[in-house]
């Protein structure tokens, strides 16, 4: 289980960041609609959350995609974003919100889908898309190094198109660590990269 922005889920999810504050009923009435067109069981239980299975997955660009084989998909809004210990500085403003997309259970045969449906929600709502951590690699844990995770990381983002920027954060301690945050032309990339996977 991992609290992401607020939101509790088990599987990968990233973050969809929004510089223009919008409620989030407003955020449901644009992209409730274009989900209908492809998934199944579309639904606002709560209010704050919307649950959707995916139906058809060449709406997404993956026409393969076995519909019983990713399970449930959410977004929600982020109540954390933004967040007073990341340095925004590499923005020419920070975010003023920020929603969470996820998917309801582990493993790596989420990613994918995840990922194209976070490019085509970035696009649709013109967010950058906040992956969680350092792509490519894990989190460094205690005994491994982290300068060198994090030099393949930016040797391996620095070898694609977009837009990609570390934000730098809290980890307790006196520590800080970096995500990544990247536009929609660096997710369409990483997306086709051999090497493509989400932070889990």
């Amino acid at each position: 289980m991992q609290v992401w922005g607020g939101v509790v889920g088990v599987g990968p999810a990233v973050g969809l960041w929004l510089f223009e504050r919008r409620g989030f009923e407003d955020v449901l009435a644009r992209v409730t609609p274009w989900l209908g067109s492809f998934c199944e069981q579309v639904e606002n239980r709560t209010g704050d959350e919307l649950d959707f299975h995916v139906r058809d997955g060449s709406a997404v660009g993956l026409p393969g995609l076995d519909p019983g084989s990713t399970g449930v998909f959410f977004l929600a809004e982020a109540e954390e974003i933004p967040a007073r210990d990341e340095d925004y500085s590499a923005f020419s403003r920070p975010p003023v919100q920020g929603l969470v997309l996820g998917a309801g259970r582990s493993g790596s045969v989420h990613h994918l889908p995840l990922g194209h449906l976070a490019l085509m929600l970035a696009e649709r709502l013109d967010a950058l898309i906040d992956f969680d951590g350092v792509l490519g690699h894990p989190t460094p844990r205690d005994g491994t190094d982290g300068d060198a995770f994090l030099g393949r990381s930016r040797a391996l983002v620095a070898s694609l198109p977009g837009s990609v920027a570390e934000v730098s954060y809290d980890t307790g301690g006196g520590g800080r660590w970096f995500r990544h945050v990247g536009d929609a032309e660096f997710l369409r990339s990483w997306l086709s990269h051999p090497q493509f996977h989400l932070v889990e």
